[in-house]
């Protein structure tokens, strides 16, 4: 009996199959930055559950009627919105994924249409940059001022369901600092979200972050007060290179230590000097791969996107085993925790008592 093995040979696509990617590509950026319009003027939480027509809408957000109108054309041909014809001529509500783009709803898409109009102002300004290797630092981050607002509530809602889900249990530093009533400092700590985060499910942790950006550091402290946190954790403008603060139990760094790895030797030095003995410092970083090939798998494109936009800022990512290394230099054996799929990595790092 003889067996028969049939190769299939890859189909080249057709310029007509290339143009139907591309367009799916580009409808789906349009998509996010019509939701993102209606995100940055609170046009989603303004129509909310009550029907509205172009007039009522630009009422109740306190915007133009003729920019409503015409987005609201826009939004019902990407599915964001719908007629609602019950209530009026003209009138319409939120479809699922219109609702899904409220920035407070549980599973918000909001960071999508976030990153998609922060991107675009990175790929500009790294096709422009590129012919001569400037890199202007963080400071393109504050050239979209609608678009810095939403910086740290974009990082909230897509790491702090993880990190209260998985990360937290997962690090028994957390609970052993909490347990004694330690002091945690966040540096580079946007809007507060993980010192709040760890001070609502640990009562007896204080803490204090440090953000460059008064935007971040206004954000946390309203954020602090409104939710009953004030008296144990603060925020102010600052930098691990000119704060004066020491006697931590727990120093934290998440996704910041890639901002300062050119100046490595100075922060993991900053870090132990601000930790008493036995203390902790946990970095978050995204774990870059040491295999470039995995860069394709659908949750690492995003990764590799990003890269090029650190590199506007004059950053890069890292390697779990860098940072590693670098707490090894100043003395902190450190372990290394992977989160969602190997593409988070948490590295530990402890002041020997």
């Amino acid at each position: 009996m003889t067996t028969t093995t049939t190769t299939t040979t890859p189909q080249t696509p057709t310029p007509a199959d290339l143009r139907a990617l591309a367009l799916s590509w580009g409808q789906g950026a349009m998509a996010l930055n019509i939701a993102f319009i209606g995100i940055s003027n609170g046009l989603f939480d303004a129509l909310g559950d009550t029907p509205a027509d172009a007039a009522g809408l630009a009422a109740r957000a306190r915007v133009d009627v003729g920019y409503v109108r015409r987005w609201l054309d826009a939004a019902y041909a990407f599915g964001l919105v719908d007629l609602h014809p019950e209530t009026g001529p003209d009138h319409f509500t939120l479809t699922p994924l219109g609702a899904a783009m409220r920035p407070d709803v549980p599973g918000t898409l909001m960071p999508f249409a976030i990153q998609a109009v922060l991107g675009a102002h990175m790929a500009e300004r790294a096709a422009g940059l590129m012919p001569s290797g400037e890199r202007p630092g963080e400071v393109v981050l504050t050239e979209r001022a609608t678009v810095l607002p939403w910086f740290g509530p974009m990082l909230e809602r897509s790491f702090g369901d993880l990190f209260e889900r998985e990360i937290l249990s997962a690090i028994p530093v957390f609970a052993e600092v909490a347990a004694q009533g330690g002091r945690v400092l966040d540096l580079g700590c946007g809007n507060g979200w993980y010192v709040r985060r760890l001070a609502r499910r640990m009562p007896g942790l204080h803490g204090v972050g440090l953000d460059g950006f008064e935007e971040n550091v206004r954000q946390a402290n309203t954020a602090a007060a409104t939710e009953g946190l004030a008296d144990r954790v603060s925020f102010e403008v600052g930098d691990i290179y000119t704060h004066t603060l020491t006697g931590f139990d727990l120093v934290a760094m998440n996704r910041a230590l890639h901002h300062v790895w050119d100046q490595r030797e100075t922060v993991f030095e900053r870090l132990r000097g601000v930790l008493r003995p036995g203390g902790a410092a946990v970095i978050w970083e995204p774990a870059w791969p040491a295999d470039r090939a995995t860069l394709r798998d659908a949750p690492r494109r995003g990764m590799a996107f990003q890269n090029l936009s650190e590199h506007v800022q004059g950053n890069h990512f890292l390697r779990p085993d860098e940072i590693v290394a670098a707490f090894a230099a100043v003395g902190m054996p450190a372990t290394v925790h992977l989160f969602a799929g190997g593409n988070e990595a948490v590295v530990v790092g402890h002041v020997p008592r």
